[in-house]
Order: C-alpha cells, then structure tokens, then sequence
C-alpha cells in the first residue's frame, strides 16, 4: 500500500518490475513444494517470486505498488466449483439478502424498510442464503407478517427449495387464484375458502417456486451490467477469485450470458468464471446440446470467461430432487434412452459435462449409461466429468466413477437443510451425507463449492465451516470427525481442485512463480481461529490477476472504483449483501442480548395496548428498596 521504502525494499530502476508485492505475511501458498512464505511478486496478473522480503526486493522498481500484510494470513484466491454466479449477478440488486441475519425479527424489519422504498410495480424479495434453523425463533415468516408488513408491494421470500411465501399483493402480482390449478410437482396451498393462501410448497420439484419468481420483474442490460459487477465484488469480499458456474433452470444460452461476454470483453471482471451450458426445455435437449455444439467448444474462451462443457442436467428426464422435506423422487423407468443419447453426442464432441445427482439410486442408473458407453470405447474419451451434490452415494458407486476416470464436486447444502434430512432419513444417514473422506480416500479430485444464490449462501467461509465441523448453520452436528476434512484439506478443495475440474490446476489454485495472481489476505488466520469462527473470516484484500479488486480496513480505497449500485432503490444499496454477524456470543452474553430483545418486544407489545386503550399511559413504578439509590 506504498512505494515507500519498506524494510529494506527500495525501488530500482529495472525493468520488468513487479506491479505489486505482498509482503510482511504469513503466506499459505497449497505448493507443496514450498508451503510457507513471507512475500510475493507479481507482474503482469502472474506471480513471478515467492519467497521473503530478500528475493522480492530486487523486483520493486517506481511504480511498484507494495502492499504491507501486518502479519496476516494469506491464501490463494478462492474458487467456488458449484455456484450459479451468472444468474446471481442478474438480479444481485433486486434482492434483499437474508444471508447471516441471526433473527426473523432482524429479517422482517429489513422487509419492512425495503417495501417502504421499493417502487410501485417492482417486488421485495428474499431469495436463498438462509434457513429458518439460523434465526433465534427457528421458523419461517408467516403470510399474515408478510402482509403486515408490506400491505401494497408484492414480497416473495424463498425458502431452501421446501417452499416460498408470498403476501396477497404478490399472489395478486402472479396471477394465482381460486381457479389457478397446481403445477405437476408443485402445490399452491389454499385455505377453507378455496383462495390462494399465500404458501407454495415444492411436492417435491422446486419449479413452482422458481416459475414463480420468473413472474417478478428483471434489469434492463445497463442495470444487469451494474449488478453483476457488485455480485462480483461481494464475492470478492470473502476471497473468491474464481468460480465454476453451474448454469441451471432459466439460464438461456446466449441470452443470459451476454452481460458476462460483454464485462469479459471490457476487462471488466473481477471473478474468473468457467461456464457450462444446460439444456431448459424439456423434449428438445438433443437439439439444443447439437445446436451448442455448433456454436462453441469447451475451452473456448481466456483465463477470464471460458466454456467448461454441459450441465449441470443434461436431460429433465434424469433430473433429480434435493427438496429434503419430500420423498426421493421417482424417475421414469427409461430415462436413459434420452439419457445416453445426450451423453453419446457430448462424448463424439469432445465435450465434458458435470451431472445434477442427489440420491445413490440416480447415480447407479447415470453410471450403467456410462459403462455402457465405456464398454465401446467412447467414455470417458479424454473428457472431463464429474457428479455433483452426491449426498447419498455408495461406496460401490464411488468406486464406479473412479474407475470411468470421474471426479466430485460436493456443496454444504445441509448446512441449511441438514435439519430436514435427518429428519426424513436420520442422524445414521447424515453422518455420511455426503461422504467427504470416502470420496478423498479413493483419490477422487473433490471440489468444494456453495450451490448459492437461490438455497445456500455465497459466502465461502460458511461452506468451509461446514467441511471442516461437520455442522449446520443452526449448529446441528450432522458428520462425525472421520467424516470431516482438515483445515487444509478443505482449503484445497476450495482452491486447487476446483481448478483441477476446469483443467487449470497448473496454473490456478497455488501461489507460485508461473501462476495466476490470485489470493487473499484475510481478517483473521484461517489455521488459527476457534473452529466457530470459520464461518465469520472476511478478506481484506482480494487480488485476481493482479488486480486488486477488494480492499478494507487499512487498505480501503486501493480497488478498482464501481458504479454506483442501481436502481437507488435497491436492497442492496441499504443493506448491502451478506449481513456479517458477530462471532459467537458466550453463553452469558447470549443470553443478554435475548433479554434485551425480550424487553423490546415487551415496549412494542405494551404500546398497543395502550393505542386500544387497554392499558393506561402511566406507568406506577412498585416500590422495592432494593432499587433506592
């Protein structure tokens, strides 16, 4: 953060010299062939020396920006290996984020503030990253709390992929009705009258919820720009450099990709994305797969924006269901006829792919499909694939899919619904959902992500937690200790695996001379901090290529300027993005804070009573002379 001289590093006239330097460190840099460092050199977006302030020294010329760490840890750039990044910064702006609110009351009062902003015609809604098992009162909004406190603008508050809850001026705004029939796999719950009631339930298909959103407004490309940009940098914050989209449902390709192209083009990314590409219409996946496949090639792009392969559904057919709170659903008895075709074409293509699978049973019937294919010479052919999710998979099936030359990516989506997994399939099943160290004792490449935005947070550091304490975001201990990753080998799924399912693993996810210069220095020493606090590391400093694309604290002001968030309106104009929360309370405190929150609901409660006249103003004050100063 200066070109001062700075123990010892005094410019030079050379040249080639380093555009930035990290020094005063405690660098992780996932090499292991030098694991530990104290400095860092990087010109032109790639790090060129890593070692202490000696070997960095003669690389510091005029212009050299040298960045002082105070001692902090600093890792490479995280990589998220599942997050759907591209739809996420479409509609960043729109939405209010609950991610990290500790209390419904907190929630509420956002909503309450937002409507009151919002302006006619557009809705408030709250859109993944929570669980009702993360605020004090463990439960969802109800639709008459909801109404109260948005009378006139339409509110859709999205939980897990269980349900939504809408107040009447959105069921108004999508058009549901008495005679409105129920989506297949979906319900539209209603009341004794026979009107909508407000709740939608996924029976077991989420689609309900997600077609019911599609009915909400969206940005026009100027505004979509501008939201991905400030998506881009939230993530950012939490040390993200890099993530592996992984399309999903009403993601169109190349409509919904454009903004992405065009910030790629303008050097305006602050986040490496890899994309794949999912086919949206149920009967015409082949189609569209062939018409991909004329179009673009895996790899096609830079270091910034490139094609990774198909999925993360290659067919609706073999789609499954991750809403816990139902059944595993069931496919139809010959799913694969459409299934192999797809992965036949993909294959003949040089295309790899990644694969949607929550249950064993879905895995099994993917797997025979490949062998099959395998059998003929034609799998895996060179091409990268992996599955994700895989809370269920088998042993057997792991053995399968290292076999055919497969890989994994696993998410902490039961830090959010781990609560209703084991109460449909128990604490037994849970323990080995997913089965992390299995995976990693075969030698599978495990990459680590969050499935954010529409269930699980986008905040890395929660899903880190989860790998490393094997508990959920309401503190339920789901995985025993042989079921957990180590601090750093989960830092290496978030880092260097993912790279490794993008192919780049040579030259992304260490900090060594020859690598992208991407990394973070954060808030607090990841390899240190109680286990507890994990979830509530920050960085203070994010650089991709070079770039320093987030700073705070002492370094505040030293990244690329944005735009101003818009529309003005915007949720996260006022509240910004995920809502850090303080680190754990001891008990004591906790139960102070409660008290506090008590005694204020006690005021609220006291005051309508006196507006209905049921209470007097005054207050008499008991007399006890242990309150006598």
């Amino acid at each position: 953060m200066s070109t001062m001289p700075v123990g010892g590093l005094v410019p030079h006239a050379i040249e080639n010299a380093a555009d930035l330097i990290v020094r005063n460190a405690k660098i992780h840099t996932g090499d292991p062939g030098r694991p530990h460092a104290e400095a860092l050199a990087i010109h032109d977006g790639v790090i060129t020396v890593v070692g202490d302030d000696k070997d960095v020294a003669p690389h510091v010329g005029a212009g050299t920006k040298v960045v002082d760490a105070l001692g902090r840890r600093v890792i490479p750039g995280l990589n998220d290996a599942h997050l759907h990044v591209i739809r996420g910064g479409l509609n960043y702006v729109l939405e209010l984020r609950w991610d990290g609110v500790r209390t419904l009351r907190q929630g509420l009062a956002m909503l309450r503030e937002q409507a009151a902003r919002t302006p006619k015609g557009q809705w408030v809604r709250v859109v993944g990253g929570w669980s009702a098992e993360q605020f004090a009162e463990r439960r969802l909004p109800t639709v008459a709390e909801l109404n109260a406190a948005a009378p006139d603008t339409p509110v859709f508050v999205l939980h897990l992929y269980q349900s939504a809850v809408l107040n009447r001026a959105a069921l108004k705004a999508a058009g549901f009705t008495r005679d409105t029939p129920d989506p297949k796999g979906g319900q539209i719950v209603r009341g004794r009258d026979g009107e909508p009631t407000g709740m939608l339930l996924a029976s077991p298909s989420a689609l309900i919820l997600y077609s019911t959103l599609a009915k909400a407004p969206v940005l026009d490309e100027e505004h979509r720009k501008t939201s991905t940009r400030h998506f881009l940098r939230e993530l950012n914050r939490f040390g993200l450099t890099s993530a592996i989209d992984a399309a999903g449902g009403f993601q169109n390709f190349p409509d919904n990709y454009e903004t992405v192209t065009e910030l790629a083009r303008e050097g305006q990314l602050s986040l490496r994305i890899a994309y794949h590409l999912f086919p949206q219409t149920a009967g015409q996946e082949i189609d569209d797969l062939t018409r991909w496949i004329g179009m673009v090639r895996p790899e096609d792009g830079d270091e910034w924006l490139r094609l990774n392969g198909a999925g993360e559904n290659l067919t609706w057919a073999a789609a499954d269901f991750e809403n816990f709170a139902q059944p595993r659903p069931e496919h139809s008895p010959d799913y694969e006829v459409e299934f192999e075709k797809a992965v036949r074409l993909l294959m003949e293509n040089g295309w790899g792919f990644r694969l949607h699978a929550t249950y064993d049973e879905t895995i099994r019937r993917d797997l025979a499909v490949f062998e099959k294919l395998a059998s003929e010479g034609l799998f895996p052919g060179g091409n990268r694939w992996l599955f994700d999710h895989a809370e269920t998979v088998s042993p057997d099936s792991l053995d399968r899919i290292a076999a055919l030359g497969g890989a994994m990516s696993v998410q902490n989506r039961l830090s959010f619904q781990g609560e209703a997994f084991v109460r449909r399939y128990g604490p037994g099943a849970a323990a080995d959902a997913p089965p992390i160290r299995a995976m990693l004792d075969r030698g599978l490449t495990v990459g680590a992500g969050t499935d954010a935005t529409r269930v699980s947070t986008y905040n890395p550091w929660v899903a880190l937690h989860w790998l490393v304490s094997g508990r959920s975001v309401g503190d339920l201990a789901l995985r025993p200790p042989t079921n957990r990753a180590d601090r750093q080998t989960a830092l290496a799924m978030f880092t260097r695996a993912g790279a490794a399912l993008t192919g780049e693993d040579e030259v992304k996810g260490v900090l060594r001379p020859g690598c992208y210069a991407d990394l973070a220095v954060l808030s607090e020493d990841y390899f240190a901090v109680p286990e507890p606090d994990i979830a509530h590391i920050e960085s203070l400093l994010t650089v991709t290529g070079g770039r320093i694309v987030y700073a705070a604290a002492e370094y505040e002001g030293l990244d690329e300027e944005l735009p101003p968030v818009s529309p003005a309106w915007s949720p996260v104009a006022h509240f910004g993005g995920y809502q850090a929360s303080r680190r754990a309370a001891p008990p004591g405190a906790r139960q102070a804070e409660l008290l506090g929150q008590a005694i204020a609901e006690s005021e609220q409660h006291r005051q309508w009573r006196i507006a209905r006249g049921l209470t007097p103003e005054a207050v008499s004050t008991p007399f006890d002379p242990c309150f006598v100063l």
